[in-house]
């Protein structure tokens, strides 16, 4: 009987942890002053299995063809300043 409450408990708790982990993730890129970092990941280079993090302002992000607010979601790690 135990055995059935514990296993009934543990898959309450696995169904409802996507639910609170898609409510921490902002769905754009936090707010910032025109020096604001965002840091990101980005493709590690070839023949690596290390991934890569870049700094960069909004500015020097869209002049590399990305969409910060767009990217942040599945890409955003931290903002610096």
């Amino acid at each position: 009987m135990a055995q059935g409450k514990l296993v009934l408990l543990l898959s309450v708790l696995a169904a409802a942890t996507p639910a609170w982990a898609s409510a921490e993730r902002p769905m754009t890129a936090p707010p910032g002053t025109a020096d604001t970092r965002y840091c990101m990941r980005v493709v590690a280079t070839t023949g690596t299995l290390i991934e890569q993090t870049k700094c960069w302002t909004r500015d020097q992000w869209t002049k590399r063809g990305v969409d910060v607010d767009k990217d942040w979601p599945k890409e955003g790690i931290r903002t610096i300043g």
